[in-house]
Parts: structure tokens; sequence; C-alpha cells
């Protein structure tokens, strides 16, 4: 992919983004980022597509930032082929993972109980996410590290910090499909 090529995607990324973010979410969700009914902060319809419009957004914004060179190319080879479908294959067994970690360590009955429970509620959300950016670390350095565990552990922490414990009818995925 070439200097301008570049240049084209991460400008059509972050229109798409824009327009996302400041029309189509707002005319499509009925309630705002977020819902403060009786002082009771809850997550409204947008915030989740708005953050993901953030997202690509801040991805198309690295792109025409870091553009590249002329010489950059992207060629497809069987390296290049086999890394896709390794991580395909490990985003796979992450969510399954997730999906699949409390109702195997609790039995299915009683984890349904407590799936809103801490620590019931973030047993899969923590061990696949842990797993899915450690694989992701350890892909980029072509290597697995304590350090690639760190971050993968962390960030998962992180974003069930961010995510569960301000708001009391949030489930993490997947407990809400539980």
């Amino acid at each position: 992919m070439t200097s301008r090529a570049h240049l084209i995607l991460g400008l059509v990324a972050l229109a798409l983004a824009v327009l996302a973010a400041f029309l189509w979410i707002p005319l499509d969700t009925d309630s705002g980022l977020l819902e403060t009914v009786r002082r009771r902060v809850s997550i409204g319809d947008a915030l989740a597509p708005t953050i993901a419009a953030a997202f690509i957004g801040l991805g198309g914004f690295s792109l025409i930032l870091f553009e590249g060179s002329e010489g950059d190319s992207v060629v497809p080879s069987r390296e290049n082929m086999f890394r896709i479908f390794a991580l395909t294959g490990i985003v796979v067994l992450a969510i399954l993972i997730m999906r699949w970690a409390g109702p195997v360590t609790l039995g299915a009955e009683e984890y349904r109980l407590l799936r809103a429970t801490p620590p019931w509620s973030w047993l899969g959300f923590l061990i696949g996410g842990a797993l899915l950016v450690t694989a992701l670390v350890a892909g980029i350095e072509r290597r697995l590290s304590f350090r690639a565990v760190f971050v993968g552990v962390g960030w998962s922490i992180a974003l069930i910090l961010l995510f569960d414990l301000p708001f009391e009818d949030l489930l993490l995925p997947p407990n809400g499909d539980v």
C-alpha cells in the first residue's frame, strides 16, 4: 500500500467515524452516552457505538499522521496468511473461553444465578480477555514474555474497573447472554 493509499484510507476512516459519531449514532439511538435517573448513572444506548467510532477515527487519524513512505507495500505471503489465520483462531478461542469459563467452573445453573456477582461476573472476561491481549502482544513481539502476560492481565483488569464497577446494571460480555 503506497503512502497515498494510507492517506486515502485514513481520510475515509476518519470521515466515516465522524459521520457515525455525530449523525448516525444520535439518530439511531434513544438515549445518550450516559443516563442519570434519580442519581443513578447507567450506560446509554449510544456509548458503545460512540466508543467504536472513536477508535475508528483514531485509527484513521493514525494512518494520516504516520502515512509511511512510498516504498511501503503490503504483499500477501504464506507467513502473512498463517498469522491472519492464527490470530483469527486466537480471537475465536478467547471468545469461547469468555463464554464458557464461568459455566464450566460453577456449572451452568449456578453460574446463571451468580453471573452478575463479582468475582464470578469477571471470570470469563478476565481469562478470555487476558488470553486475547497476551496472544496479540506475543504475536506482535514474536515471542511470549512475562511483559505480554502482564499487559494482557492488566488491560483486562483495567476494562473491568472502567466498565463494570461504575455501573450497577452493566454485565460484562458474555454474561448478558448466559
